[in-house]
């Protein structure tokens, strides 16, 4: 099935049985794709004596751990067909992880983000607040993690304003005049958590008058980490902000830069849901079999979307548990889950890292 196709699939239409199908079929053709076009693929297939032709089903395909791609220039098109490289995010000193994308591959992830987010948002772009600063936004070619989830995010968004100048500081005539400008509009919030933490929420309860935002949605992700040492959970992080500005519709999102699109969207219950264009498979820590419903285990992530390198099956530094599937209260088909935080060892690292907190 062609990846065009794939993303004409409403992201939360299929069933468990749909689902597997479909998924089997694309994951084993980039699987062959990849062994023809990447050779270290092809010799890490061979070293497993691996054999696509013998692979039922897409949870027996082998993952590549994400730390290979800090290792490795894995990419499965010429160099003359790069569009652009996406960086992970890393703390000064730290190797980053390169992902080469070819304009295939980059038109896909933006179609299955537009595709996931709107399920969520609507479909009419709004306002937008980008709790950032506009220096993050640098070399187009070049992007960090944090800098390529701003600029796929913004598509949603009809009016583009940054809520931080370019020291990291709140801009409150920037977010006044936008308010003004936007008076009475549904209006849509983006950053990444420990950005809005300690640059937005901090800095709003030292206001007098504090900007009202009960008309915005707020979507974020990453940094859950550097949030520990706050002893701030979900649940907390939403009450201060809804608290301080009355924004209460708030949305976390799980996602990584090798394989940006596939977004994991939190629902109104608080569950992360996988859309038909990706999936989540918690693996036992012991021999990496597949975890019951329940049961606490590594996160794998697939996704249809990576042809220009082979990053279509990969086991994270997370550890998290299935919910449940087709059965979450929001409506949605699919797996719902809970990330419980980076495995115990595992390098720090995420996308809300790319910022140094003495900055």
């Amino acid at each position: 099935m062609a990846i065009d196709e794939i993303l004409q699939v409403p992201p939360f239409s299929l069933d468990k049985a749909e689902k597997e199908k479909m998924l089997t079929s694309r994951l084993l053709e980039l699987t062959k794709q990849h062994i023809v076009n990447c050779p270290q693929y092809a010799a890490m297939m061979r070293g497993l004596g691996f054999d696509v032709d013998k692979c039922a089903n897409y949870y027996n395909l082998p993952f590549l751990p994400v730390s290979l791609f800090k290792e490795l220039d894995l990419k499965s098109i010429l160099q003359e067909d790069v569009f652009k490289v996406m960086t992970s995010s890393g703390t000064t000193g730290q190797a980053v992880s390169k992902i080469y994308l070819d304009k295939e591959t980059a038109g896909a992830q933006q179609k299955a983000l537009v595709k996931i987010v709107s399920e969520f948002t609507g479909s009419a772009r709004m306002p937008m607040l980008i709790i950032d600063s506009p220096s993050v936004i640098k070399d187009r070619a070049m992007f960090s993690a944090r800098g390529a989830g701003i600029l796929g995010f913004s598509i949603f968004g009809s009016d583009r304003v940054y809520a931080l100048n370019d020291d990291m500081e709140i801009d409150i005539p920037a977010i006044e005049a936008f308010l003004e400008k936007h008076k009475g509009k549904k209006l849509l919030l983006f950053g990444f958590t420990f950005i809005v933490w300690l640059h937005f929420y901090r800095e709003l309860l030292k206001l007098d008058n504090k900007p009202d935002l009960r008309n915005g949605i707020l979507i974020h992700g990453g940094g859950w980490k550097k949030l520990i040492s706050e002893a701030v959970s979900k649940d907390e992080f939403k009450k201060r902000l809804t608290d301080v500005c009355g924004i209460s519709d708030i949305h976390d999102y799980y996602g990584m830069v090798e394989q940006t699109g596939c977004i994991y969207m939190e629902c109104a219950y608080g569950h992360l849901h996988a859309s038909v264009f990706s999936d989540v498979i918690i693996r036992c820590h012991v021999d990496f079999s597949p975890c019951a419903i329940g049961e606490a285990g590594i996160v794998q992530v697939v996704s249809v979307l990576p042809e220009s390198y082979p990053g279509h099956s990969l086991l994270t530094e997370d550890e998290g548990v299935i919910l449940g599937e087709d059965d979450c209260p929001c409506g949605r088909k699919g797996k719902y889950f809970y990330i419980n935080g980076r495995l115990k060892m595992a390098e720090i690292r995420g996308c809300g890292d790319t910022y140094a907190v003495g900055r």
